[in-house]
């Protein structure tokens, strides 16, 4: 028969490789917005025809696409990381993993989907663990009551 543990490994496992095609996606994100970058300067700069300050515009629309680089870069660097780390059994995979699945919920429909099951599985884990480590009301049993 099969152990709670060995079920819960599989599961992270399969949870890591998911993770680590979800940061490959990224990365090729990440440079698709890389490579057309000058078209979307030019597609977004002859909308500013009628604005009364387009160089303001322009400069947060190179702020805003910048972020959303760095931001696919970190995604898929932290998706990277914590899938191989689940997959390999290390236990800072699961943390990783967390905030890799909150920085992914931003990403429609992958990054959610996997986002929200990942905090779905690993946040009860994180719980269970902490829990294990030390009760904090094991200390107070110790001593006894005055009343």
């Amino acid at each position: 028969m099969v152990s709670d543990d060995a079920i819960i490994q599989s599961r992270l496992k399969t949870l890591g490789i998911f993770w680590i095609i979800y940061g490959v996606l990224r990365l090729v994100a990440a440079a698709w917005l890389v490579s057309f970058s000058n078209t979307a300067t030019l597609m977004y700069g002859s909308l500013l025809n009628r604005v009364p300050d387009p160089f303001a515009m322009m400069d947060f629309f190179h702020l805003m696409y910048t972020f959303l680089i760095v931001l696919s870069i970190v995604c898929a660097a932290l998706g990277l990381v914590a899938g191989i780390a689940l997959v390999t059994g290390h236990k800072f995979g699961e943390a990783v993993a967390i905030v890799a699945a909150f920085l992914s919920l931003c990403d429609v429909p992958l990054g959610i989907t996997l986002g929200t099951y990942s905090l779905i599985v690993l946040l009860p884990l994180r719980a269970i663990h902490v829990s294990t480590v030390e009760d904090p009301t094991s200390r107070f049993r110790r001593f006894p009551s005055a009343t």
